[in-house]
């Protein structure tokens, strides 16, 4: 019996004992999901707790001060506040706790435990804004990584260390394709943060990805679109941390936020309750920094030796490849697929659009026999897309351009070699000698 006391007391935070006067302020004011806070000075990012009657007291984030008054925004529900509840200080200001008990857990924004089992207890921390390092400490992209995907690993390479961004309209398979890339990539730590998503892929994705040997290297950060934008904002920045922690261990991360446009939503939510104006199509400028804070703590650390690869899924509203949260991580990322919902119509899956996906290091990491083949396959895919109609209606002469009539003798092979089934895993020396097997005598 002593023994399993002692093991609860070793795993309990070693935090020294607040002895001082304690502070607190008063609810004063409530508009919608917006508190003003008078009597309590915090910092932006402090976690404070709202007491109200004999309930368990409610956590509420400072978001900005204004006129001597405190701006929070809770965490949970405004459901049963009253004007003049206690609001106190709590937790360290603009840190979280982070640490290797997290491995084999689903948690929330918070860090508390969404799979059912104990509270997770690590006196380890780490910004929640991330530690600001040179830019000279980002070195370059020297290795590949193995996504699992042949179109992928083929026709757009992608290296350790990257930021990649998956593009698309809603229900052409964004989640479906990251679920693939977390079952075959080559990573010591796989942290995924599930934000804005829906409650139902959130607990297929912990089904399949916490089982078995992977469980031991994942970490899943879990809030769903029914919880509050600053909670939800909260839950990638902590993924982030986490990532960040381990990478600062010399481990390989990759770094799953699915997605990148709910985290923008939550950003101007609180962005437009704060006064800001709506610049470009509604977005506050700070919605689209917070796009690029999250990105750029993705990379390479020449340091520590380890690395983040950041995948990142991006909604274009309406299919709108312009869209300013599209826009605004296309140009910040290092490589971007697109997913066309024309071609997923056609039943090609994944339905990648090799034209118009990226990697801006591929021709850094892979030979220029590689190179070659993909610009070659690019070049047929593309003949063939622009002359479509042409072929179908009957109305192309045959030899009229050679390129279209390669195009159109492959045109079943250069399909099948983009189709892959969700279970099916191509490595990358597969997917390269596949590639020079199609066009090996024709690049």
């Amino acid at each position: 019996m002593i023994r399993r006391f002692e093991s609860v007391v070793a795993n309990l935070p070693s935090e020294p004992l607040d002895l001082g006067p304690s502070r607190y302020g008063f609810l004063s004011a409530c508009d919608g999901g917006l508190l003003e806070v008078s009597g309590l000075s915090a910092p932006v990012g402090a976690l404070c707790h709202v007491q109200y009657g004999c309930q368990q007291p409610l956590k509420a984030e400072v978001i900005g001060f204004r006129n001597g008054r405190t701006m929070m925004m809770l965490l949970g529900d405004t459901v049963s506040l009253r004007p003049g509840s206690r609001v106190s200080l709590g937790g360290t200001p603009g840190m979280v706790h982070v640490g290797e008990r997290f491995l084999g857990r689903a948690i929330d924004g918070e860090g508390k435990p969404i799979d059912g089992r104990e509270p997770v207890r690590t006196s380890e921390q780490w910004p929640v804004g991330g530690v600001r390092v040179g830019a000279l400490d980002r070195t370059r992209v020297r290795e590949t990584f193995d996504t699992g995907i042949r179109a992928l690993n083929a026709l757009t390479t992608f290296g350790v260390g990257q930021r990649v961004g998956v593009m698309a309209g809603s229900g052409v398979g964004k989640s479906v394709l990251i679920d693939m890339i977390a079952n075959g990539a080559e990573a010591d730590i796989v942290v995924a943060g599930l934000i804005g998503e829906r409650a139902r892929e959130v607990s297929d994705f912990v089904e399949r990805h916490m089982t078995g040997a992977r469980k031991d290297r994942t970490v899943v950060v879990a809030v769903p679109a029914d919880h509050a934008p600053n909670l939800r904002l909260r839950g990638a920045l902590l993924a982030t941390s986490i990532a960040e922690y381990f990478r600062s261990k010399g481990k390989r991360v990759l770094l799953i936020l699915d997605s990148l446009t709910r985290v923008a939503h939550a950003a101007r939510e609180i962005g437009l309750l704060l006064g800001e104006p709506g610049a470009a199509r509604g977005y506050p400028p700070s919605a689209l920094s917070t796009i690029t804070k999250i990105v750029e703590r993705a990379g390479n650390s020449g340091q520590s030796g380890g690395s983040i690869t950041g995948l990142y899924t991006v909604l274009a509203d309406g299919d709108n490849q312009d869209d300013p949260v599209v826009d605004t991580a296309r140009s910040i990322l290092d490589g971007h697929i697109v997913l066309s919902r024309d071609l997923a119509q056609r039943g090609q899956y994944p339905a990648v659009d090799v034209g118009a996906s990226l990697s801006r290091v591929m021709s850094d990491i892979t030979a220029p026999g590689h190179q070659a083949l993909a610009r070659t396959f690019r070049g047929l895919m593309a003949s063939y897309e622009a002359n479509r109609d042409l072929v179908l209606m009957g109305a192309y002469r045959a030899g009229a351009d050679a390129q279209l009539d390669l195009a159109i003798a492959k045109q079943k092979e250069l399909v099948a070699f983009l189709c892959q089934s969700v279970h099916e895993q191509a490595p990358f020396a597969q997917s390269v000698s596949a590639l020079e097997a199609l066009l090996g005598n024709d690049g």
